[in-house]
């Protein structure tokens, strides 16, 4: 579908995930890491049996979308600020275009993310009070070998304190990209920033060697999401 990003007219690729029938359905926006685009598959179907439509949209220059991929992947607090700042935008412009499709119920939105889509979807909440549930899959922007990580990753994720409602972090043991120690940093800087969350850590299991794909793992984090979800009082239970 085109969108308009910064004045240029981009051809926006998705995959979507929805029950079956009309709606309209409580609908995640999913959003993608910093390497090529991936289908959630397995986050998507957990909300679709619970009665949720799932749109995982990729950014410019991702996964079929056209434009250019500008977020970089470069240890510089400026080209992260200039790089995040260029993802929130494709987010600000191509969200109400998803959610005008006749199957969303737009009073139950939802919008989460993995590693790079994670931490964005925290970013972006701040401006968004209508948003119903924030959920944090292993997010981060740069990970820990940059020494500007801790305030890259705070900084962004920061953004997210003026939501004022609790986001849902979601976080495994032995990540490749970040450790716990530096994940439970960041969560307590944005509590002391006035942010308010919950956050959960995992032990994948033996044959995930690394916890940065904990989302492929249901059984680990569903309690946890079923509980958030209620809380936020929306789906949580498996649909008849």
């Amino acid at each position: 579908m085109p969108v308009v990003i910064d004045g240029a007219t981009v051809d926006l690729a998705t995959i979507t995930y929805k029950p079956r029938g009309d709606g309209p359905f409580p609908t995640l926006v999913f959003h993608h890491g910093s390497g090529s685009f991936r289908d959630p598959k397995a986050v998507a179907q957990w909300f679709v049996v619970r009665g949720w439509a799932v749109i995982a949209p990729a950014r410019r220059g991702r996964g079929g979308s056209t434009g250019s991929d500008e977020e970089w992947l470069v240890c510089s607090e400026a080209s992260a600020r200039q790089g995040a700042d260029r993802a929130l935008r494709d987010i600000e412009a191509m969200t109400p275009v998803l959610t005008a499709q006749p199957f969303v119920d737009r009073s139950r939105l939802a919008i989460g993310g993995q590693s790079r889509g994670g931490i964005l979807s925290v970013a972006w909440s701040g401006q968004h009070p209508e948003v119903r549930a924030v959920i944090n899959f292993v997010g981060g922007w740069i990970d820990e070998p940059c020494r500007h990580s801790t305030s890259i990753n705070q900084s962004l994720l920061n953004r997210g304190v003026a939501w004022g409602q609790k986001s849902l972090w979601l976080y495994g043991d032995n990540d490749s990209y970040y450790s716990l120690s530096h994940t439970r940093a960041n969560f307590a800087a944005f509590q002391t920033a006035g942010g308010k969350g919950v956050f959960h850590a995992y032990k994948p299991p033996a044959e995930l060697k690394n916890g940065h794909q904990i989302g492929t793992v249901p059984q680990l984090w569903t309690a946890d999401v079923e509980a958030y979800l209620r809380e936020r009082g929306l789906p949580a239970d498996l649909a008849n």
